[in-house]
């Protein structure tokens, strides 16, 4: 595995940005910024061979400050909404930013999306640290958290996200990458194909929070367990696809192993294929619904330009005890991995 750094750009408070990128021996690479621990860019091969950068991004540190849909960074403390921007633990409310309409949404107004994270670099990964103080964005304790990145030989981007807290907080990370797989700037991601390995999703409000009800796929325009287009039924007259405008729901992964094969995303025409593999729970299904109409780094991006798989623990479900707990206990070691196989 080849390792090189580079420059990126100076943020507007004057603070060095650098690239990062990590090439396996067949040429595929990923490249990563220490802003945000974002991924950037992801080259694989497509089916004669030529590498194709299938992630949404910028070439600049400037539009990425100005970056308001999240595009490949690490999402924390809590990836999705809470709502009301409240949440109880121990005893105690704590309120934490509304900066989606009533709704708190992915850490705050500064989330870790906008930290420049500490480095540390091997023979065959580049680990992302940093450590989140009590009280930041309004979440307890002191946090300490990496994000570690392998790209393997076999064209797997692996992600392994670690952190312990010196008191009871709340945690929910993800990634938020933006995945095209005919690449990135070339237009629509609905006629890709979608496999989801889940039975149930959960039901969001107006405002796209979940509501903490399970609803089953079947018979509906949410079910993905044989692969269909991701535009065949997005258009279907169903209250919550006009909410969001497309696909922003949890679906709860069907397997119970500890790395879950969660989905399957491909494009005719590349022949790429994602597989996607996960210790989490669940996976947040973004169809990009609300993409910010805006240059990107071949082209312009538009609504429905790319698919995000947000693997994750469950939004919204602080106190709620029949989901997976978001609570992570003093001195405890929180440890999830995410694994994003390419293939031709």
């Amino acid at each position: 595995m080849e390792i090189t750094k580079k420059k990126f750009g100076v943020t507007h408070a004057g603070d060095e940005v650098t690239a990062y990128t990590l090439k396996n021996s067949s040429g595929a690479y990923v490249t990563l910024l220490d802003y945000g621990c974002t991924i950037q860019a992801i080259c694989v091969p497509d089916r004669d061979g030529k590498l194709v950068d299938v992630c949404l991004g910028y070439h600049t540190i400037e539009e990425y400050e100005q970056n308001d849909s999240y595009l490949g960074a690490v999402i924390g403390r809590f990836g999705n909404r809470i709502e009301k921007g409240r949440f109880e633990l121990n005893g105690k409310t704590y309120e934490v930013a509304v900066n989606n309409g009533p709704n708190h949404l992915h850490g705050g107004m500064k989330g870790f999306d906008k930290y420049i994270w500490d480095v540390l670099t091997t023979d065959d990964s580049i680990q992302f640290s940093r450590l989140s103080p009590d009280m930041e964005e309004g979440y307890p304790g002191n946090l300490a958290v990496s994000v570690t990145y392998r790209f393997t030989e076999e064209n797997e981007l692996v992600l392994d996200y670690q952190a312990k807290s010196d008191a009871d907080t709340v945690l929910n990370l993800t990634n938020h990458c933006y995945f095209n797989l005919s690449g990135e700037g070339s237009g629509t991601v609905l006629d890709h194909d979608l496999q989801l390995l889940s039975s149930h999703y959960m039901e969001g409000d107006a405002d796209c929070l979940a509501t903490g009800k399970v609803l089953d796929v079947a018979g509906t325009p949410f079910d993905f367990r044989e692969a269909k287009k991701i535009g065949r039924d997005i258009g279907m007259d169903d209250v919550q696809l006009k909410y969001g405008g497309g696909y922003d729901h949890n679906f709860i992964i069907d397997s119970k192993a500890y790395l879950k094969k969660t989905a399957v995303l491909s494009s005719n025409a590349t022949g790429i294929r994602m597989t996607v593999w996960t210790t989490q729970p669940g996976v947040q299904v973004y169809s990009g619904n609300v993409l910010t109409h805006r240059q990107g780094k071949t082209g312009v991006y538009d609504p429905h330009d790319a698919l995000c798989l947000e693997t994750q623990h469950f939004p919204n479900s602080v106190g709620k005890k029949e989901f997976p707990s978001v609570i992570l206990k003093k001195g405890e070691e929180y440890s999830q991995l995410t694994v994003y196989h390419f293939e031709r």
